[in-house]
């Protein structure tokens, strides 16, 4: 079976797991500038392991200042074709708890500053973004999730807000009301990017609050994150040790293929300049 190779996004710290072998740092030029930071990989059984923290090592990019662009760009370099998003989130429901797993598979898009495509400035794609996670990476996860022990929930909504703020007491409430699942800053538009770049992904979202919303709860703090993060935080590792094995499906998958009637740019109109920066993206479509 040829190598697959795997991504993880998420904290930093999800890299130093036991039994990791050959484990080197790569720093990865992308044309959208610098990714988070370097990029860690790995082996892991027959499975090469590619970690990025999203916030750089430190915790020095808020949501909005990540370079998603470069992040899922050096993934696509590295030969990465599924990514596992690991993810804090504040619960939107009362029976999603601090400490519990959400596998969501939508995503509702409340972000207003960031870049959230490839395509721009000389080409234009359409992706199909209906069902923005992988569906059988999603189920692995769910899998994967129950094996460690963990209280999962399989599916859900995750509306990814703007920040850095958390949410008002008024916006938490009407959220809860469009039947939103958890709430997190850092999803979208992770996900749509890897949609572009023909790579599976899912997210593990970890709750750690009750956003404000709750009236017998105290409002989220980042104490309260942080507290309950790192409590969750071998449950993750445990959570992608499981997955690893599983992950051996082939990739035939619409996101393998998300690219394949997208662009509609003629080829002859594609500047030189964009073939080149876009040549790990798009180039077997040229």
């Amino acid at each position: 079976m040829a190598e697959r190779t795997i991504g993880i996004i998420g904290g930093s710290g999800l890299y130093e797991m036991e039994g990791l072998e050959d484990v080197r740092e790569i720093k990865v030029e992308t044309p959208f500038g610098p990714p988070s930071d370097a990029y860690i990989t790995g082996k892991l059984g027959s499975a090469r392991l590619v970690f990025l923290p999203r916030h750089g090592r430190g915790h020095r990019l808020s949501p909005t200042d990540i370079n998603y662009r470069a992040n899922i760009y050096g993934m696509k370099k590295l030969g990465v074709e599924w990514i596992i998003s690991v993810s804090a989130v504040g619960s939107m429901k009362e029976e999603i708890r601090p400490g519990d797993v959400v596998i969501v598979d939508q995503f509702f898009d409340r972000t207003t500053r960031r870049v959230s495509t490839f395509f721009s400035s000389g080409i234009v794609g359409h992706v199909e973004f209906a069902e923005p996670v992988c569906a059988r990476l999603a189920e692995v996860l769910h899998e994967a999730s129950l094996k460690a022990g963990a209280t999962v929930h399989r599916g859900g909504t995750y509306v990814c807000i703007e920040g850095p703020q958390f949410s008002t007491r008024a916006e938490s409430l009407i959220y809860r009301s469009w039947g939103v699942d958890v709430i997190g800053m850092t999803n979208i538009p992770e996900a749509k990017l890897a949609r572009e770049a023909e790579i599976c992904y899912s997210t593990v979202a970890l709750s750690t609050d009750y956003d404000c919303w709750h009236e017998t709860e105290e409002s989220v703090t980042v104490d309260m994150i942080l507290t309950t993060l790192k409590k969750n935080v071998s449950l993750a590792k445990q959570i992608i040790k499981n997955a690893i094995p599983m992950i051996t499906h082939p990739r035939d998958c619409k996101c393998a293929r998300a690219l394949e009637y997208a662009i509609v740019t003629a080829k002859d109109a594609i500047p030189e300049g964009l073939r080149k920066d876009l040549a790990p993206i798009i180039g077997k479509y040229l």
